[in-house]
């Protein structure tokens, strides 16, 4: 019954209308080769000899400008070989794919829209702190922090905000609802995944009854995301509720890329006082009501205070783009302060031209430099470029004790084996790779040397990196780093750390692994 539920799902129909569309693009284009090859013959029918020749000529004149143009674009240097030797092997089929797929820019309405929406809230977080008593105070950490106070990553950082951390879904929970449950003006929630089941029904009441109160409840969820989870048309039935929903980029049967991009931010923000974000998605695996892949290692963070403006910024902008207005933001900017240790900076990501660079890996590399006693990272999926694995290495062997955390029990077969294919490089560099041996890690966090931290949605892969729209939050000297810390060396001390031989395996197995990372950078 799973299995035909399965082939009838939107999931399956999405990908097979994808399949279809490209074969008819193809179709078209070496459909019009041949007709060009049948107008020339019966037009001029002494050339025929010739015509054959021709359109060779033509076939490899389309390949070279491909080939020039993949070579010369403004890309991550990863992703040119990939498309390259696709072109060359595949020759047509492969110009085919090049021309449909490679470009993963938002559409330039969508970029017209967010730039409205960022040059309009650009000045709606002003700085607090000076720079220069910022560099006096946070030292070698500084930089970190000043590379994310960008217009496109509403990233002003802030005191006056309490931190609370959470190690797994359960234990944030019942303080979430409560936080829900005193709501008072709106309710603003953005996130990848959200399935019917406990987890999200828990939540759902209260939204129904926050909605009945007049307070304003706006959610966003992904639409690939939740594909499999809702139903097509689940956004309606949230607005019968009271509950102003949009889907974040719905999928549209056109062959693009564009659908890579997509909203992978786990974001709640109450009354502009309170804000959380993490890992978590709101589904029942999250808090271990169920089990897929045995014990589901999670994270999340509570913020009260100042810096949750700069998450509300984020969740209007995106917003807006959804609906395709550029309201006024000025009402929800709450003015609120709260006593806490530290400093606090929510930040965000996206594709470019959206975003002028990749902020989520610059965030991570940037802390990885700075190291000077240890790194512990934990990521579900460890699929990187060489800027990243040379900066681990780079950072092992400069005497720093590098650790990464990753699942044992995989979700994506495919994503599990890239993440091993990274091992045998890292540890022989140095950098220790552990396995969470009781299940499965989604938390995605980067601690240093007891003074910094961050906890978010940014995955240590291609796709969190190049092509998703993520968030995270930069922590200093925080209480909370403490209780990071505390989690990451309990969880260190259940998982198994991976040796040489482990990472080596079989041969085959690594050779179709090696093949699959040169083509992994474009998914």
């Amino acid at each position: 019954m799973k299995f035909i539920k399965k082939i009838f799902s939107r999931f399956t129909l999405v990908g097979l209308t994808i399949v279809l569309l490209f074969l008819l693009l193809f179709s078209i284009i070496t459909g019009a080769l041949l007709f060009v090859d049948y107008v020339l013959v019966a037009a001029f029918p002494q050339i025929e000899p010739y015509v054959a020749t021709s359109l060779t000529v033509l076939n490899y004149l389309i390949l070279f400008v491909c080939v020039l143009h993949a070579a010369n674009r403004d890309m991550v240097p990863e992703t040119k070989v990939p498309w390259l030797l696709c072109i060359v092997i595949l020759n047509i089929l492969g110009v085919a794919i090049y021309a449909t797929f490679s470009s993963h820019k938002p559409s330039r309405r969508a970029r017209r829209l967010y730039r409205e929406a960022a040059l309009k809230t650009s000045s709606a977080i002003p700085e607090e702190i000076p720079r220069d008593v910022l560099r006096d105070r946070m030292g070698r950490w500084a930089a970190v922090s000043e590379s994310l106070s960008t217009s496109e990553s509403s990233a002003v950082i802030h005191d006056g905000t309490a931190t609370q951390y959470f190690p797994s879904g359960e234990a944030m929970w019942q303080t979430y609802l409560a936080d829900l449950k005193r709501a008072e003006k709106f309710i603003f929630m953005e996130y990848f995944i959200l399935e019917r089941g406990k987890f999200w029904n828990s939540i759902l009441e209260v939204l129904e009854q926050k909605a009945q109160e007049g307070v304003e409840v706006r959610l966003m969820y992904d639409d690939i995301g939740c594909m499999a989870k809702v139903h097509v048309n689940y956004h309606r039935t949230l607005r019968q509720k009271g509950i102003k929903c949009v889907k974040f980029n719905p999928f549209v049967p056109v062959v693009t890329n564009v659908h890579n991009n997509r909203d992978h931010r786990k974001i709640t923000v109450i009354d502009g006082k309170v804000g959380y974000t993490g890992g978590l998605n709101l589904a029942d695996e999250y808090v271990n009501e169920t089990h897929p892949f045995g014990y589901w290692k999670d994270t999340a963070i509570r913020l009260e205070g100042a810096a949750v403006r700069n998450f509300t910024v984020s969740f209007l902008r995106m917003y807006d783009l959804q609906t395709r207005k550029a309201e006024d933001i000025s009402p929800y900017l709450t003015e609120y302060r709260a006593e806490g240790e530290g400093l606090v900076q929510p930040y965000c990501d996206g594709p470019a031209p959206l975003y002028d660079r990749h902020i989520g890996e610059d965030v991570y590399i940037s802390i990885i430099n700075a190291a000077r006693d240890y790194v512990y990272i934990t990521t579900p999926y460890l699929i990187i470029d060489y800027r990243m694995r040379e900066a681990l290495v780079m950072a092992a062997r400069r005497g720093v004790d590098v650790r990464i955390l990753t699942p044992h029990i995989p979700d994506k077969k495919v994503a599990f084996s890239l993440t091993r294919s990274n091992y045998l490089a890292l540890i022989n560099g140095g950098v220790k790779i552990f396995e969470y041996t009781p299940g499965f890690v989604h938390a995605k966090m980067i601690l240093s040397d007891d003074d910094v931290a961050t906890v978010g949605t940014v995955n240590f892969d291609y796709r969190s990196f190049l092509y998703h729209f993520e968030n995270a939050v930069f922590l200093y000297r925080t209480k909370s780093i403490q209780d990071v810390k505390a989690d990451m060396v309990a969880t260190f001390a259940v998982s198994k750390e991976q040796t040489v031989e482990d990472a080596k395996r079989n041969v085959v197995w690594r050779v179709i692994c090696e093949i699959a990372k040169i083509f992994a950078p474009l998914f």
